[in-house]
């Protein structure tokens, strides 16, 4: 039976319509390809003259107005634009992956790294349209699309161009995604993106979103509320994870995280993200890492090694021909296996001179007895000591870091002779254990999330960014 005609797609000259993908208030989008011999598909939005009213003009002009002015990877592109009697038609870039909404219904939840990758890229694109004072004002999952791995943000409809001191207090976006002052119809600036964002985090790591209700007056009676957000319960989450969620779901935009340090963060990692620049940037540092090497300047090197394959593996990541790939993780198999013969070398060659500042240290344990405030400290360089050898590496560096406080400031007030030179000596000592314990903390926490990559190879870089 041959379908309504009212449900037919529109006619557009240079494509050809088929399946409808979704609509909105005011709009509907199909499937299309476009006539001749490319085949192109692409992705229309066909924007019904009759259904707009002042509002809805003004939101599809600025949407046409950002999406020709900008191109970015993680942007869906508008290819063009036409009109005719009924219609307005926008001809945009396909996405053949879905919402990011659906992925994350299909999987129930997201791997933190999987969840981070998103993130990233996530990033990547607000910082471009923050560079621009674009807010986009609608970020919800429904408007994130998927090209394989790669995030594109869409759906413009209500992005406006907001300078920093720009305020606001029309309602517009989804109200679960929105930021309480939105929802209030308080002042709101471009912060909310950044609420937003949290949003989709929650959702993508714990399969719901933080204050997801039965009904709108249970939604906006918990957004009112002044109940500070949480995670779930038994939730496991990285630290930095749980920072970066708790400061994006401040109800408080004056206190919630401001974009420079959403950038910043460590667990956005803008700078490790998988990117056309990955390679170029692992290839400088392992250039480095080798001269090093070569020139008997181990610890250098090995971090310079560590450096490097925090950008080899964004690489792989990135690299889509296959052949390139594999040539990719056989050159840092071989980075891994010269970085675990240094890290061996010089885990003995410290372990020597930890042992011979032992005996120093007794000494002047012996001739600081009448010295309260100097014994306290090298009992916390004791404590520092224990943990670090039982592989409690930040709680060794935090220790580290008080007792040299308290060191130096005995040293200050010590006279001349052979308790002021041991005390220096101590305090030389430490420094180095501590700095060494930094390596071991940089070195542990690099490529927390080369387990992306499937091969054997991931087990084998974290292994050698782990200093035993």
């Amino acid at each position: 039976m041959a379908s309504s005609p009212s449900f037919a797609p529109p006619k557009l000259a240079d494509f050809l319509l088929t399946e409808r993908l979704g609509s909105g208030t005011y709009a509907t989008v199909y499937k299309a390809y476009r006539k001749g011999d490319s085949r192109e598909v692409v992705a229309v939005k066909v924007v019904a003259k009759k259904t707009l009213n002042k509002a809805s003009t003004e939101n599809l002009l600025t949407e046409i107005e950002i999406l020709k002015s900008i191109r970015h990877p993680h942007i869906v592109q508008l290819k063009d634009f036409q009109w005719d009697a009924d219609n307005i038609y926008l001809i945009l870039e396909w996405c053949s992956g879905g919402d990011l909404s659906r992925f994350i219904r299909s999987r129930r939840m997201l791997p933190e790294k999987v969840a981070r990758r998103f993130l990233q890229q996530m990033a990547c694109a607000l910082q471009f349209l923050h560079e621009r004072n674009i807010s986009h004002l609608d970020l919800k999952p429904q408007n994130i699309l998927l090209c394989g791995s790669v995030l594109k943000l869409a759906d413009f409809g209500f992005a406006q161009y907001m300078s920093p001191w720009d305020e606001h207090s029309v309602l517009r976006g989804s109200p679960l995604y929105m930021a309480p002052e939105m929802v209030c119809r308080r002042q709101y600036d471009s912060r909310v993106d950044l609420w937003s964002v949290g949003v989709i985090l929650y959702e993508a790591l714990f399969g719901r979103a933080p204050f997801a209700s039965k009904s709108f007056a249970e939604l906006e009676e918990k957004i009112r509320s002044d109940q500070a957000v949480e995670l779930p319960p038994g939730s496991r989450v990285s630290q930095d994870c749980r920072d970066l969620l708790l400061r994006l779901l401040e109800r408080r935009p004056d206190t919630r995280i401001t974009f420079a340090d959403f950038f910043s963060h460590p667990f956005v990692d803008l700078e490790h993200m998988p990117s056309a620049d990955s390679l170029a940037t692992a290839k400088k540092l392992v250039l480095r890492a080798v001269e090093e090497d070569q020139a008997g300047q181990w610890s250098a090197a090995l971090s310079h090694y560590c450096s490097a394959l925090e950008h080899f593996v964004p690489a792989i990541h990135y690299e889509t021909e296959a052949q390139r790939k594999d040539a990719l993780r056989q050159k840092v198999s071989q980075y891994v296996s010269r970085a675990e013969e240094l890290k061996a070398l010089l885990a003995s060659h410290h372990r020597l001179s930890f042992e011979e500042a032992r005996t120093s240290t007794g000494v002047l344990r012996e001739m600081s007895r009448d010295q309260p405030r100097l014994l306290a400290a090298l009992n916390m360089a004791s404590a520092a000591i224990a943990n670090e050898e039982n592989g409690l590496t930040h709680e060794a560096l935090d220790l580290y870091q008080q007792c040299l406080g308290e060191l130096l400031l005995v040293l200050a007030a010590e006279t001349q002779g052979r308790r002021r030179e041991l005390l220096h000596r101590e305090i030389k000592s430490l420094m180095n254990r501590a700095e060494y314990t930094k390596e071991q903390i940089k070195m542990q926490e690099t490529q927390r999330d080369a387990s992306l990559e499937p091969e054997p190879l991931a087990d084998s870089v974290r292994s050698f960014c782990c200093v035993q």
